[in-house]
This record gives C-alpha cells, sequence and structure tokens, in this order.
C-alpha cells in the first residue's frame, strides 16, 4: 500500500446484520441481499459472500455489469437485475444466468431472443409500479398483457413480480398502505392470467421492520445490510465500513495566517494543523470544507478551510499529543467517539446512503473477518 488511506470493511458485520434482518422477516420469506453500487460502496463481492454465508437467499444489482462481477468472481446464487437494461444487453444477461426485471414489451422481446439463442429460458420478474413512479406498469390491464405476452414467447419465463414503497421509512403511513393494497391487487390480475405460483416480493429495508404483512415471498435488505437502520428504533446493527488516513505533516501557525483555497479560515491564535492525504478526489467531500470533522486519538478536529483534490487540513490544537503517523478516522469510530454515516450525511445535508457510496476507487477496500 503506497498510502494509508482506506475504507476497512468487518464482513462479521455484515454477517450479523443479515441475521438481524432475518430476525425480523414474517412467514418464511427469503431475504435478498442488495449488493447494488458495490455493495454501496463496501466491495460487491466480498459483502455477497458474507451475505450469503449468513443466510442471505439471493442478490440484487441495478445494472447487468454488477451482476457479472460476481458470476466472475464464482457466486452462483440467484441475482436479480433491479433496473432496466438496453436490449443488446439481454444476451448478457442470458448468458450469466441472471433473473432480469422487465416493465415492456421490446425489452421480453430482446430477452426471449437471447434465451432462445442460448437454449435456455431467461429468468424475468415484472415491475409494478404502485407509486414510486419510476419504472413499471400501473395498470391491470397492461400487466395482463406483458404477462400474457411472456407467456406466449419461447426463451422467457416468468418467475416473479414485484414493487418498490416509496415511503416506508417515514411516519405517516397513508402512502404504503396505498402501495400495499396496490400491489396486492396487481398480483390478483397476475393470477388471473399466468398459471402457476410466482414469487411476489414489495418490502425495502423500511418495510422489514415495519411492514411485516408485505414480507410475502422475499425480502430485500439493504442500508441495513451496511449497519444503518432504516428508521428510528431498529437495534442490533453494527456498523461495517470505517474510512481512515494517516496524518503527514503538522505544524503550528500564526494568528492572521489563512488556510487552504481562498484563505477561507485565517487563524484567530496560534493554531496546530494536521495535513491528511485525503480530499474530493478520493470521495472525501468538498462540501465537508469547514463544517466535517475527523477523530485523531478520539478527540475531534475540525476541517480547516476548503477541502483539496488529495489532502485536508484540520484543527488538532486541542489535541497537542497528535503528530505526525497518527490514524485519523474520517468515517467510523475512535476510542469512545464515532462519526456516523448518518452523521456525516447531516454535515451534507444528504442521506446516509450517499456517504457510504462516496468513497472512489483509490481508496482501498480493507477487509476483515473475511
Amino acid at each position: 500500500m503506497q498510502r494509508h488511506t482506506m475504507c476497512e470493511i468487518d464482513l462479521a458485520a455484515i454477517r450479523n446484520n443479515v441475521r438481524v434482518m432475518k430476525a425480523h422477516v414474517a412467514g418464511g420469506a427469503g431475504l435478498m441481499a442488495v449488493v447494488k453500487a458495490n455493495a454501496y460502496g463496501h466491495g460487491a463481492v466480498p459483502v455477497a459472500r458474507a451475505a450469503l454465508e449468513a443466510g442471505a437467499d439471493m442478490l440484487a444489482v441495478a445494472i447487468p455489469e454488477e451482476g457479472i462481477e460476481l458470476r466472475e468472481a464464482g457466486i452462483d446464487a440467484p441475482i436479480l437485475v433491479l433496473g432496466g437494461i438496453e436490449e443488446e444487453a439481454a444476451e448478457a444477461v442470458a448468458a450469466h444466468g441472471m433473473t432480469q426485471v422487465v416493465f415492456d414489451e421490446a425489452r421480453v422481446r430482446a430477452l426471449s431472443k437471447a434465451g432462445e439463442k442460448l437454449g435456455k429460458p431467461v429468468s424475468v420478474h415484472v415491475k409494478l409500479d404502485t407509486g414510486m413512479n419510476r419504472i413499471g406498469l400501473r395498470t391491470a390491464e397492461d400487466v395482463q398483457a406483458l404477462v400474457r405476452l411472456i407467456d406466449s414467447l419461447p426463451g422467457v419465463e416468468l418467475t416473479g413480480c414485484f414493487t418498490h414503497m416509496a415511503t416506508a421509512d417515514e411516519e405517516d403511513r397513508t402512502g404504503t398502505l396505498v402501495q400495499i393494497a396496490r400491489f396486492e391487487a396487481l398480483c390478483e390480475a397476475i393470477a388471473q392470467v399466468h398459471p402457476g405460483r410466482i414469487m411476489r416480493h414489495a418490502a425495502n429495508t423500511a418495510s422489514i421492520f415495519c411492514y411485516p404483512q408485505i414480507h410475502a415471498d422475499m425480502v430485500r435488505g439493504g442500508i441495513a445490510l451496511y449497519g444503518y437502520p432504516p428508521v428510528p428504533g431498529v437495534s442490533g446493527l453494527m456498523p461495517a465500513m470505517r474510512w481512515t488516513a494517516r496524518a503527514v505533516f503538522v505544524k503550528t501557525i500564526a494568528p492572521g495566517d489563512r488556510v487552504s483555497y481562498g484563505g477561507l479560515f485565517e487563524a484567530k491564535e496560534p493554531t496546530r494543523v494536521m495535513t491528511v492525504p485525503v480530499g474530493y478526489a478520493d470521495g472525501y467531500r468538498r462540501a465537508l470544507s469547514g463544517c466535517g470533522c475527523v477523530l485523531v486519538r478520539g478527540k475531534r478536529a475540525p476541517i480547516l478551510g476548503r477541502v483539496c483534490m488529495d489532502q485536508i487540513m484540520v484543527d488538532v490544537t486541542r489535541i497537542p499529543d497528535a503528530q505526525v503517523g497518527d490514524e485519523v478516522v474520517l468515517l467510523g469510530a475512535q476510542g469512545e467517539d464515532c462519526i456516523s454515516a448518518e452523521e456525516m450525511a447531516a454535515w451534507l445535508h444528504t442521506i446516509s446512503y450517499e456517504v457510504l457510496c462516496s468513497p472512489g476507487k483509490r481508496v482501498p477496500r480493507v477487509y476483515l473477518n473475511a
């Protein structure tokens, strides 16, 4: 390793979080571990393996390339591609034995052609739009028409249907209850035209903990897999990511000296400044300038001035023993303190999901408890 800037990923935490979610699953439903976006920045292959070891039944990705990465790593568990695909991607989906979400005729026909060519049917799940208004079919008539098309074509097989809850993490239950009713109605519409049972799934992470009535055949666990509760009151989850660096320089500046681009920070007293080799090119957001902090020797050190592309400067005046080589925690625990993804998200006016996805490719992931 050429520099000591890394994300430590605790796979024991991932396994623990799978068990926590499974303990809340009702009616014998399975658990689909959502490992899209490189497992929310944690590393798709190691996280997928850990989740499956802990009892996950299926994996979910956003795009075919993410599923192909898992297959090439030797993971043979069922994989659902949650997003729509270009028609030319159908053969790759088929060749790697993935299940594809469908919601229109063109993609169904492309998958049928790919399945026929490869000699095995492509599994598809119909996306039902019950209120998210992103992708999916909204009416019973449209759903039944697409199901009839799937059943009429070679090379493609209907194995499931699902929807996504837009407000399950909010206190007001009205919107979610409306979505549940719509989902049940559309599932019934499918049953009227399709022989045999298919997998039904509607519960996102918040729904795992709040809406057992929609656990159906499968639930989809996302943010909780990585240790963050989707709603208040969920206990037992363990954050899996810890982002650290090492100090490369410490100096004292005089009153009136300014720090970083634009000189936005001006010292009012003699100030010890620590330089840390991480910046917005690593995914440590520039918007943290002047509002974020890090942990040094278990204490908080505020960011001074603007975050640079490759470095930040922090105030260690109140940490007199801080020195070059000290571990600096950007995200996670050190000593008795912790900077959570939720706290960093509050500084950035965003959500923990975006924070976890932020560390870039040049920040290596180091896996603990593999």
